[in-house]
C-alpha cells in the first residue's frame, strides 16, 4: 500500500550571471544543490517569499516586482525524505555579480548548462523541471 507524500510548499528563483550559468545553493546540513528559495510564512505570497529568501540566503535583494513567475511544478523534495515539493519558480532577469551564502546556506555554486554530465547532487526539481526548462 502507498502511501500519499507530505507537501512542502516552496518557492524558488532561478538566477544567472553574466555567463549564463545558474545559480544554485545547498543549504547547511544537506547535501543537494537547489534553487535559492524557501517556504512562504504566514499569509506571505509565493513572490514575496521567493524576494525575502534572495535577501536572506545570498544577500541579492530583489524586489518582488522584478520576478516574472515561471510555472509551479511538484518534484520529489530533495532533502525531506517522503516528501514532495510544490514549487513556485521565477525568474531574475537582473545583473548579478557577486552573491554571499548567508543565514542557513552552506555553500554557493554557478553551474554551467554546457558541462555534461550533470553534478549527481541536483536537487530533483532542478534535474526534472527547471535545468529542462532552460
Amino acid at each position: 500500500m502507498s502511501s500519499t507524500p507530505r507537501i512542502i510548499v516552496v518557492s524558488g528563483v532561478v538566477i544567472r550571471d553574466r555567463r549564463g550559468r545558474l545559480l544554485t545553493v545547498r543549504k547547511r546540513g544537506t547535501s543537494r544543490f537547489m534553487l535559492p528559495g524557501g517556504k512562504p510564512e504566514t499569509s506571505e505570497s509565493a513572490v514575496a517569499a521567493a524576494s525575502r529568501e534572495c535577501a536572506e540566503e545570498v544577500g541579492l535583494v530583489i524586489p518582488a516586482h522584478r520576478l516574472r513567475c515561471w510555472g509551479e511544478f511538484r518534484s520529489a523534495a530533495a532533502n525531506e525524505s517522503g516528501c514532495d515539493i510544490e514549487a513556485t519558480v521565477f525568474g531574475y532577469d537582473g545583473v548579478v555579480d557577486e552573491l554571499t551564502p548567508s543565514a542557513e546556506i552552506a555553500e554557493i555554486r554557478w553551474l554551467d548548462l554546457e558541462d555534461r554530465p550533470l553534478p549527481e547532487d541536483l536537487a530533483p526539481l532542478l534535474i526534472d523541471h527547471v535545468i529542462p526548462a532552460l
